[in-house]
C-alpha cells in the first residue's frame, strides 16, 4: 500500500478532496528528502569547514545538522505509521504516532543542546587558534539554503495540520538562528585578534541556548497532543454550528475535539423533541454525523449521543 492511498483509507483525505492533498502530501515527501539531503551534505561541510578553519561553533552546527537527519527520518516515520489505517489492536488508527515523532525529535534536540553547551563551556576555558576567515563564506551559504528550506516546509506543515511536519521545519530555521550567531562569533574572533579567539565558543554557547528553547517549545504541542488537549475553539465552535444546522437538531450540548495525527475525532450531543421516534433520532444523529464530516474532511470520525428535549428554539449556534 502507498503511503498516499494509506491516508485515503483512514480517513486524512476524502474523495473529493484527494488530489489536492495528495499533491501536499507528496510535496512533503520531497522536501524531507530534500531537507535530509541538504542537512548531509551541510553537515559534511560544517565540521569539515570547522575542523580545517578551528572553528568549534562551526563543528557544534554541523553536528546539530547531523541530528537534523535523523529527525527528518523520525518525522517521515511517523507520518507513515500514523497513516495506517485502524486494525484490532489499534480500532481508532495509528495517529499518535505523529505526535510521538515530534516528541522524539524534540527531545533529541534538548539532548544535543546540552551536549554541544558542556563542550562549548571546555573550548572556551581551552586556549586555542583564532577561527579562519572562509568559516564565514560557509555560513552565508548555510543561512540562505536553511532558511528556504524552513519555508517550504513550514507551510506545508500549516497546510497538512501536521505536529511533526512543522517540528521538522522549525530545526532549519533553528539552524539559520545557530549559523547567525556562528557568523557574529567568528566575526568577533577575526576583528578582536589575538585574545578574542573564544569568542565563537561563546558564540556557540549562545546557540546551544537557542537549540534548547527550540526544542522545548517543539516539544510542548506534541505532548499537548499526545495528552488529548483540546484543538483550537474554532473548530469546536464550527463543529457546533454545523451540528445545529442540521434539521430536527433543537439543541447541541457537550461537544469534545481531540486530535489524532493528522485527524479529528468527535464527541457531541445533540437534542432532539422528545415525542419523535427513535428511527427518527437515529436519522438525525446520522444526518449530523454526515454534515460535520462533509464540512470538513480532516474530521474522521463524529460519535453522536441523541438527548430528550421537551421543547426549545431551534439551535442558533
Amino acid at each position: 500500500m502507498t503511503f498516499d492511498m494509506a491516508l485515503l483509507r483512514c480517513g486524512a483525505v476524502s474523495e473529493t478532496t484527494k488530489p489536492f492533498t495528495v499533491a501536499q502530501l507528496n510535496a512533503g515527501a520531497r522536501l524531507a528528502l530534500i531537507g535530509v539531503g541538504a542537512n548531509f551534505v551541510l553537515a559534511v561541510i560544517k565540521i569539515a569547514a570547522g575542523v580545517l578553519g578551528h572553528c568549534y561553533v562551526l563543528i557544534a552546527d554541523g553536528i546539530e545538522s547531523t541530528l537534523d537527519i535523523f529527525s527528518s527520518l523520525v518525522i517521515w516515520f511517523g507520518l507513515k505509521v500514523a497513516a495506517e489505517p485502524p486494525d484490532e489492536e489499534h480500532p481508532y488508527g495509528h495517529g499518535k504516532a505523529e505526535p510521538v515523532a515530534a516528541c522524539v525529535v524534540a527531545l533529541t534536540v534538548i539532548a544535543a543542546a546540552v551536549g554541544l553547551a558542556m563542550q562549548s563551556v571546555r573550548e572556551i576555558v581551552t586556549p586555542h587558534h583564532a577561527p579562519a576567515s572562509f568559516t564565514l563564506a560557509v555560513l552565508v551559504v548555510v543561512v540562505a539554503v536553511k532558511e528556504t528550506l524552513f519555508r517550504k516546509v513550514v507551510d506545508a506543515g500549516e497546510n497538512l495540520g501536521s505536529t511533526a511536519v512543522k517540528t521538522d521545519a522549525w530545526h532549519h530555521r533553528a539552524d539559520v538562528i545557530t549559523s547567525i550567531a556562528a557568523f557574529i562569533g567568528i566575526s568577533i574572533a577575526l576583528i578582536g585578534g589575538k585574545g578574542w579567539e573564544p569568542a565563537d565558543d561563546w558564540a556557540a554557547l549562545f546557540a546551544c541556548g537557542l537549540i534548547g528553547w527550540n526544542g522545548w517549545n517543539l516539544l510542548r504541542p506534541s505532548f499537548r497532543e499526545i495528552m488529548d488537549s483540546a484543538p483550537p475553539k474554532e473548530l469546536e465552535r464550527s463543529v457546533r454550528a454545523t451540528a445545529g444546522s442540521v434539521t430536527g437538531v433543537e439543541d447541541v450540548e457537550k461537544c469534545r475535539v481531540r486530535k489524532m495525527g493528522l485527524e479529528f475525532y468527535v464527541d457531541i450531543h445533540i437534542g432532539v423533541l422528545a415525542d419523535i421516534t427513535v428511527r427518527e433520532g437515529h436519522d438525525i444523529a446520522h444526518q449530523v454525523k454526515n454534515a460535520v464530516r462533509t464540512a470538513n474532511p480532516a474530521i474522521a470520525d463524529v460519535l453522536v449521543h441523541v438527548e430528550p428535549v421537551e421543547r426549545s428554539p431551534r439551535y442558533d449556534g
